[in-house]
């Protein structure tokens, strides 16, 4: 595990490079106590970022845990010890998680093997004896008196309520007096976990303990954020009252954290925002917007005025003036998930993105100096996440999205702004005959229209046809998204993927193929190949040889789709996207469970895994130049010195399939 973390932590710079957008999901903000300016960021991808000036520009650092599932939620620097940093990690896919320890400032990491596999939660440092550290997990709370070497089990084994642990604070005289914050309630310990105490008094009961903090000065001073809202004990945790000044929609507090200098200033960090009391909690002020959640306050104790926040989809604000104003700090910093990249076709340094799952905060993104600088372009997207961005021949932009296609334009009076192109008319003929032979038949036509609202996977755009596959059908249009018609093909109404080479039409659903030779007038079924439980992409090569991505690997056809061979040398499954770089005629596909992608030169039969260091989403190629989409870090760049695009030249595969 050792010399795995090892590699992982010196190879970024072999990697490709991440180009943004900035900002994204922040978990947690620490401070180097010997190195001056020096920042240490985490996130939910396990992976941890550096500054080196005090938080104005970011790079990445190192990489914890096996995959993408680990949740940093404290980084804890030793004050006594120069380099010894912690990091307490949980999964977000089971509950396991990990303690990671360096000690030489995060250039390696190891596991303490006593708590591997430990969902770790809350996690503190004793501040009278820095050896001491206490943990809380799932299964109880637990504690080591040696700098993480060893651990015990304080709390009471398979106890109903001292589970579940979320926060962790320590006395900073007295380390044997612990509090500690579970889903339910706050517990306390004064002789190191021998006896416990439930502090309900004051408290509304099945409150979650987000976090607890301690008074430095005067210890028995403590304040507590639950669900419920924010809580003040003056007695040591013998009885709390709540705080008041808050709204009630406010008051979900991931985070407290007292001024190092000014004691009566105490920072509560919600799903609603920031804010600030400056009377020791009698008064309380917000000092961002409402749309702000906050998971980590940062005060500098050299200059309380300048305050740091880690935030879900805003990445780092920065104030210099003790919160009164913010402005994003994320140079450097990106942890977007990006479903789609576009570049330019009239400019390679402009390209655009498109995001998930960052509502107002995402969207499209565009920059215009190969990612130096980002744009938000978001005016009529109504925070509707964007799968798939294309540009038609007049450079206008079409997105699909999880509500429909939309397309950038001008509107009248509103400027340049995302308009919904969603008009469905679909025309049903019903035939009924004639009374007598002499009677002819009758045509019915009946008009329906509706609109396209469903999610759109994938787009196709060609001169006079475009082609939308959603999840809700097959969507075709003649007038350049005007007006569609379609649906449904043959029963199936969830389609990922619709790719054409000019002559045919190749729509997959997750289980179903159908083929059109005649620009999606009439479909025809193709077959699947038996195996196949879900298919996530189709592809054409230049010899118009067919190609399925799936959960179980690659397929090619040469005959239309009659039938399939298994493109068994690809050494990966869970297939994510296949496409085909016309450039520099070859293969491409990429996986969900392993970073990186593969190439191939010669329609799948041999295969070479270019190493990106990044879990890719897809690749797009264009004038020279590989963009990837990734899952947790935005998009990303080959170096400038990769041969990737120099595939025919002294091509080297991985395995070769005869």
């Amino acid at each position: 595990m050792l010399l795995s973390l090892l590699f992982v932590a010196v190879a970024w710079g072999q990697q490709w490079t991440p180009l943004g957008p900035d900002g994204g999901d922040v978990r947690s903000l620490s401070r180097d106590p010997f190195t001056q300016h020096r920042i240490l960021l985490s996130t939910s991808a396990g992976q941890l970022y550096e500054s080196l000036d005090d938080g104005f520009t970011w790079s990445r650092f190192a990489k914890l845990g096996e995959g993408n599932d680990y949740v940093l939620d404290r980084v804890v620097f030793d004050p006594t010890k120069k380099g010894i940093v912690y990091v307490a990690a949980w999964s977000v896919e089971n509950t396991t998680g990990d303690i990671f320890r360096s000690e030489d400032g995060g250039k390696s990491w190891k596991t303490l093997k006593a708590m591997h596999g430990k969902s770790v939660r809350g996690f503190a440092m004793a501040h009278s004896n820095p050896d001491i550290l206490v943990a809380g997990a799932l299964d109880g709370v637990y504690r080591s008196e040696d700098g993480g070497d060893h651990w015990k089990l304080i709390s009471p084994e398979n106890h109903p309520d001292i589970r579940n642990l979320q926060s962790v604070a320590i006395d900073p005289r007295d380390p044997n007096i612990i509090y500690v914050g579970t889903w339910h309630l706050p517990w306390k310990t004064a002789d190191g976990g021998k006896t416990w105490t439930n502090m309900k008094n004051g408290i509304i009961d099945d409150s979650d303990v987000f976090s607890i903090i301690v008074d430095p000065v005067i210890p028995s001073t403590i304040y507590a954020s639950a669900c419920s809202g924010i809580y003040k004990s003056d007695s040591s945790g013998g009885s709390f009252r709540k705080v008041q000044g808050m709204p009630f929609s406010a008051r979900r507090t991931r985070v407290l954290m007292q001024d190092p200098v000014h004691r009566n200033i105490v920072y509560a960090g919600t799903t609603e925002g920031l804010w600030k009391t400056i009377d020791s909690g009698a008064t309380w002020r917000r000092m961002t917007g409402a749309n702000i959640i906050v998971n980590d306050v940062l005060v500098d104790p050299a200059d309380p005025n300048r305050v740091l926040l880690a935030t879900d989809r805003s990445g780092v604000l920065l104030s210099k003036n003790g919160a009164e104003t913010f402005t994003a700090s994320n140079r450097g910093f990106a942890h977007r998930q990006v479903a789609t990249v576009l570049m330019d076709r009239n400019d390679s340094s402009t390209f655009y993105a498109g995001l998930i799952n960052d509502k107002e905060f995402g969207g499209v993104f565009v920059t215009h100096d190969s990612g130096a600088t980002w744009d938000q372009m978001n005016a009529g997207l109504d925070g509707r996440d964007v799968f798939v961005l294309r540009q038609t021949p007049d450079g206008s932009l079409i997105a699909g999205t999880n509500g429909g296609v939309l397309s950038y334009r001008e509107e009248k009076g509103k400027g340049e702004r995302w308009v919904p192109i969603n008009y469905v008319i679909n025309i049903y003929e019903t035939t009924h005959a004639g009374k007598t032979k002499k009677v002819k038949p009758v045509i019915e036509r009946k008009t329906v229209k509706s609109s396209i609202t469903a999610r759109v996977n994938d787009l196709e755009l060609l001169p006079g046809k475009w082609y939308a596959a959603t999840s809700a059908g097959m969507f075709m249009s003649s007038d350049e998204g005007r007006s569609w018609h379609g649906g449904p093909l043959q029963g199936e109404n969830d389609f990922v993927a619709v790719k054409s080479n000019g002559q045919i039409t190749l729509a997959a659903a997750r289980r179903a193929l159908f083929i059109s030779p005649d620009n999606g007038n009439s479909w025809t079924s193709a077959t699947v190949p038996p195996i196949v439980a879900s298919i996530t992409d189709v592809a054409f090569d230049d010899h118009n040889d067919l190609f399925i991505a799936s959960r179980e690997g690659a397929y090619r056809s040469n005959d239309g789709g009659a039938t399939w061979d298994h493109l068994k040398w690809l050494p990966v499954d869970h297939l994510a996207t296949i496409v085909f770089d016309e450039e520099n005629h070859r293969l491409i596909t990429t996986s969900n469970t392993s970073p990186g992608m593969y190439e191939s030169p010669d329609s799948g039969r041999t295969w070479k895994h270019v190493q990106t260091g990044f879990l890719m989403r897809a690749v797009r190629s264009s004038r020279g130049r590989v963009l990837g989409t990734t899952a947790f870090d935005g998009v990303v760049t080959q170096p400038e010195n990769s041969g990737t695009a120099r595939m025919n030249a002294g091509f080297s595969s991985d395995r070769s399939q005869k």
